[in-house]
């Protein structure tokens, strides 16, 4: 594996599509190894249940070990715990390895993936960081498209090369429908200033099935964050929309607004922000947050797993 990385280069994105968990671990071993080398800190993300009992990657006062499952449950999660960890290590290129994608995450969980790796390109644009993220060759086609698409770079047969996919944060998301299609037995409301009736409405929808009292809550507060961004930005009303599956909750709230900042809700806010707090918010308390803007107006879909 390349290591190469030169101070002030910005970030290095690369995807790395694995097929053997011999050739994986031997990949992070490396990858740690090298950043202790070069004097670099380094994040490693992987989710332990995938790996040997008695396997330990290198360690060391400059690597930190975290769980993927839990770090990356929500993908938006992600950049806030590499910002956190820049800012332990101040003046000093960082090495992070994280793999989000994995068998068994849903269909909305693998976009929500997607979108982060654009999104980690705008946040750590002019960044020393070297993000080495891998993927099983296993996963389905569309997925490794997606990998290629918003990653800069790709690791194959030893060689780093550039993605010949490689889609531009402005024209990846650009491609991204501001319209999430709801189902017709989706319990509607529209509201202009009481959001009391919003938050009613999800709290029964969410009671009905049989969300536990805590989880009812976050997803009240999660969806009154949202609905009172609506009265705050924007002239119009707002529709929010409730179903749920046998899987999960799902509350799904559209307005006419446009968010200017497409890394909202990805990155904390400072503390004296004077916005930008509730999306923050709703991704520290939902499973999973899509967020879609356009010309035509915003959704924010919330999902809440049951």
């Amino acid at each position: 594996m390349s290591s190469r990385a030169g101070r002030g280069a910005g970030i290095r994105h690369v995807a790395w599509f694995y097929r053997a968990q011999a050739d994986y671990l031997r990949a992070v071993e490396e990858f740690v190894r090298a950043g202790q080398a070069c004097g670099e800190p380094v994040l490693v993300a992987v989710r332990r249940v995938q790996l040997p009992g008695d396997w330990r990657p290198p360690a060391g006062p400059g690597v930190t070990i975290a769980d993927m499952a839990a770090m990356g449950s929500n993908p938006a999660r992600i950049i806030p715990a590499l910002q956190a960890f820049r800012a332990l290590h101040q003046g000093q290129r960082i090495r992070y390895l994280g793999e989000p994608a994995w068998r068994g995450r849903t269909v909305a969980e693998l976009q929500e993936i997607a979108r982060h790796e654009v999104l980690l390109n705008l946040a750590f644009a002019e960044s020393e960081l070297t993000a080495f993220c891998p993927y099983s060759a296993l996963l389905p086609q569309h997925v490794i498209d997606e990998a290629t698409s918003t990653h800069p770079c790709v690791l194959a047969d030893g060689t780093e090369h550039a993605s010949p996919g490689y889609q531009s944060p402005s024209d990846y998301l650009a491609k991204l429908d501001w319209r999430l299609p709801a189902p017709a037995t989706a319990q509607v409301l529209e509201y202009a200033g009481d959001l009391r009736p919003v938050r009613a409405l999800v709290d029964a929808i969410a009671q009905r099935a049989g969300l536990p009292s805590s989880r009812r809550t976050d997803l009240v507060i999660a969806a009154s964050e949202v609905a009172a961004n609506t009265l705050r930005h924007t002239s119009g009303t707002g529709t929010v929309r409730l179903w749920f599956t046998a899987s999960e909750v799902l509350c799904q709230l559209e307005d006419s607004g446009f968010i200017t900042d497409p890394l909202a809700g990805h990155w904390r806010p400072a503390g004296d922000s004077a916005g930008g707090q509730g999306l923050w918010l709703v991704n520290q308390l939902c499973d999973l947050a899509e967020i879609r803007t356009g010309e035509l107006g915003t959704t924010v879909r919330l999902h809440m797993y049951r």
